[in-house]
């Protein structure tokens, strides 16, 4: 669509898309392959004894390829989270969402995921259940794919 802005230049709106295919590589491939059995597996670094989650190929402190594979716990504690209450271009789910940092049982970091399972519109009911140690839980697909939103979104518990 064309329209002239304040100053009388010409403005052209219009949405273009890139379409890619990205390659997950062994080690997301293996990580996202448990989520089709509702499990989440990290890697073990040989060094540090940090486990990773999710799962990378190498240990991004020591520099030392991981291949020792644990599966850690579906429920863990939140360690930060965000509400988006607005629209942009490009997101995961309708707003309003919560993004939160979730360091799973039995994992040595943190992974980026959605919060619901609850009034997300409610600011004061958000607050209070979100508190930084709030217990989460994983609230799995019925049908999974392979990929990260096989995990609808962490639950508190």
């Amino acid at each position: 669509m064309l329209k002239t802005n304040k100053k009388g230049h010409l403005i052209l709106e219009t949405e273009a898309t890139v379409p890619y295919e990205l390659a997950s590589g062994p080690s997301w491939h293996r990580f996202f392959e448990g989520f089709k059995e509702e499990k989440i597996y990290g890697v073990k670094c040989p060094k540090c004894k940090r486990v990773l989650v999710p799962a990378r190929s190498f240990c991004s402190l020591c520099f030392e390829d991981t291949d020792e594979w644990v599966q850690v716990a579906d429920e863990g504690e939140v360690k930060g989270w965000s509400l988006t209450n607005y629209h942009f271009f490009g997101m995961p789910t309708e707003p309003p969402f919560i993004t939160a940092l979730i360091r799973l049982d039995g994992a040595d970091t943190d992974m980026d995921h959605l919060i619901g399972g609850f009034d997300l519109t409610d600011l004061d009911l958000v607050t209070k259940t979100l508190q930084m140690g709030a217990r989460v839980k994983a609230v799995w697909k019925k049908e999974k794919k392979g990929c990260i939103m096989d995990i609808k979104h962490f639950k508190p518990v």
